[in-house]
């Protein structure tokens, strides 16, 4: 008899273990089920934002479309003076947008060459130092602190020796 109640004990232990096992597994399957559904939606929101983060700016553009089309419009009705004034207005109010927006020229043009900034097209003989751009090619910008596109340069090889 004295045996009999150490096994039922060791049978009530293990039934408490495997009840307690059950628990835990059954709570870390709800934590996975919770986690996938975490990370998914956390894939939609980021796609929301990634589709309509450019909103602000498309706005801005829609409408400096839309002046354009109404400066187009006039353009035959109006002196050539009114529509160059229009079209000046048109282009501050665009340049506002991309100051807005965090668009910046890049200056170059007398800088020494930047390899992290300029792009060089051409290297001339020159009297400035070597390196010194001579020429801006075609712009370039920042947005923020990051570059949207490279100036593309021609800069000073030195004087030609000889």
């Amino acid at each position: 008899m004295n045996k009999e109640k150490p096994r039922r004990s060791y049978k009530k232990e293990l039934e408490e273990r495997d009840k307690l096992l059950n628990e835990y597994k059954e709570q870390i399957q709800r934590l996975q089920a919770e986690f996938e559904n975490y990370i998914k939606r956390n894939e939609k929101e980021r796609k929301e934002v990634s589709d309509y983060a450019s909103k602000d700016i498309l706005l801005k553009l829609v409408n400096i479309y839309e002046d354009f089309q109404r400066a187009l419009n006039v353009s035959n009705e109006c002196e050539k003076k009114e529509l160059i004034d229009g079209v000046k207005i048109i282009f501050n109010n665009f340049e506002k947008a991309l100051k807005e927006e965090g668009i910046s020229e890049i200056k170059c043009i007398g800088e020494k060459f930047n390899p992290y900034r300029h792009e060089v097209l051409e290297k001339v003989e020159h009297e400035e130092a070597d390196g010194k751009i001579l020429e801006e090619l075609q712009k370039g910008y920042m947005l923020k602190d990051k570059i949207l596109r490279f100036s593309k340069v021609r800069v000073s090889g030195g004087k030609k020796n000889g």
